[in-house]
């Protein structure tokens, strides 16, 4: 956070005292990137906070609503970049090639250095992976603003800038589209990308002892954590504590499905009785 800061107040000086508006859209964007890792380190220091009373499963759905926020500040800041782009397209301004290649250069090597941080744990948590995203984006942006200093240096075409600010847009929209979708689908409690809702109910239905299921429901808790419950109707079974301990083991090994929940029934009344026990 200090790093990326510290390029922010640099870069957005720069810009603004060389008139590019491609350094300021970076610098625009690399101050999202800021407030995504505040809003990432947030997120992970409520996550680990204990159950309570009216929490029960603690606050790790708080990495969700990280996720949702650092997507939907992706897109404020890119309406407001595409704003200022048309109206330098309407009216373009001399542009200092040197200072676009130089600053953004240094941009390449502090967003990359800083997204390698959140390499491994991206593949897993879409909170990391949405500060990852932020991060491996700039880093790209920042090499096409040293192309287009390159060229303006070569050409002295000023809308150049405000064409290479319209390029960095569009590049920020196309590497957020998906976290935004991913993101809102965690937030509506969708089943999470990496469980398969088909395979889970076969390798359920295909149990010893269990003749159907039903209500089976898959949710995410959190960016990395996922919940199921389902209904094992199991006629003149009673399974022992070490059947429901393995199927939970091979909900998380297979499924990484680590909090299942499974009520046993012993006949057809479809839920139509309440008062059967729930194993854990």
């Amino acid at each position: 956070m200090g790093l990326n800061l510290a390029f922010v107040v640099v870069e957005g000086a720069a810009g603004w005292i060389s008139g590019s508006m491609a350094l300021i859209a970076d610098a625009g964007h690399n101050l999202s990137d800021v407030l995504s890792l505040v809003l990432a380190w947030v997120a992970s220091v409520l996550a680990a906070r204990p159950p309570s009373e009216r929490f029960t499963y603690g606050l790790k759905s708080s990495s969700i609503l990280a996720a949702i926020a650092n997507a939907a500040l992706l897109w404020v800041a890119i309406g407001g970049i595409l704003v200022e782009t048309i109206r330098r397209f309407a009216d373009p301004a001399s542009v200092g090639g040197a200072a676009m290649i130089a600053v953004a250069a240094a941009g390449i090597i502090v967003n990359g250095a800083s997204a390698l941080l959140f390499a491994k744990g991206s593949k897993s948590d879409l909170n990391l992976r949405a500060a990852f995203v932020h991060l491996m984006a700039d880093a790209a942006v920042s090499a096409g603003v040293v192309v287009a200093g390159v060229m303006i240096l070569l050409t002295g075409r000023a809308w150049i800038d405000p064409l290479a600010s319209l390029i960095v847009t569009a590049v920020i929209a196309w590497s957020s589209w998906h976290l935004l979708r991913d993101s809102l689908r965690l937030g509506m409690l969708g089943v999470p990308d990496a469980i398969d809702v088909g395979e889970v109910r076969t390798y359920l239905e295909a149990l010893p002892g269990v003749e159907r299921i039903h209500h089976l429901h898959i949710w995410p808790m959190s960016t990395t954590e996922s919940a199921l419950t389902a209904h094992l109707v199991m006629p003149g079974t009673r399974p022992a504590d070490a059947f429901l301990h393995d199927v939970a083991h091979e909900l998380e090994h297979r499924f990484g499905i680590g909090h299942p929940t499974l009520q046993v029934e012993a006949g057809d009344q479809d839920c139509a009785i309440h008062g059967h026990a729930h194993h854990h």
